[in-house]
């Protein structure tokens, strides 16, 4: 199975384009060159993460990244697949979040940004992470808090389905 063949809405809905990737190749060596220059070894298993990482364009789940990772290196175990993403993490490759209430998901670091995610539908909108700048001074300010951008996730329920909702109340009071 290719991670570019499931369909489901959670795993549409999180697609989103996290970098301009014109060169991928440059990306993958991009990443490699980071393990290279933190002494660490460069595996094939590790290359491959760091391919379907960049092949994605978004944000993927372990499992997501394991089904990947497996359609190309059948040999890289699960276990592999979460050790490599979690030392991409302290390497600063990759950040991890949790949206709603589904697994946490991974996506390449960059440009900071939170998300919005709409507990009716999966779908999950990244927006700049300055919409959170107020709520961080607050925190920061009255209870000692540092707010970690990267983590930002708010349930809610998006516009196209309040909405809808709002039709079907309508439909129910005058039928």
């Amino acid at each position: 199975m290719n991670v570019n063949d499931i369909n489901t809405p959670t795993l549409v809905a999180r697609r989103r384009i996290l970098l301009n990737v014109a060169e991928p190749e440059n990306n993958v060596e991009e990443i490699l060159s980071t393990i290279r220059g933190a002494a660490k070894r460069v595996t094939i298993a590790k290359r491959t993460v760091a391919e379907v990482l960049v092949a994605a364009h978004g944000h993927l789940t372990v499992d997501e990244v394991t089904v990947a990772v497996q359609d190309r290196r059948p040999d890289v175990s699960p276990s592999t697949v979460y050790r490599i993403l979690e030392e991409f993490e302290e390497l600063k490759i990759v950040v991890h979040t949790h949206l709603g209430q589904s697994a946490a998901v991974f996506h390449l670091s960059g440009a900071v940004h939170g998300h919005l995610t709409c507990e009716q539908c999966n779908e999950t909108v990244e927006i700049p992470a300055a919409h959170f700048d107020a709520l961080g001074k607050d925190l920061q300010k009255s209870y000692g808090f540092l707010l970690d951008r990267h983590h930002v996730a708010i349930s809610g329920t998006c516009a196209p389905c309040q909405s809808a909702r709002r039709r079907n109340l309508s439909e129910l009071e005058n039928p």
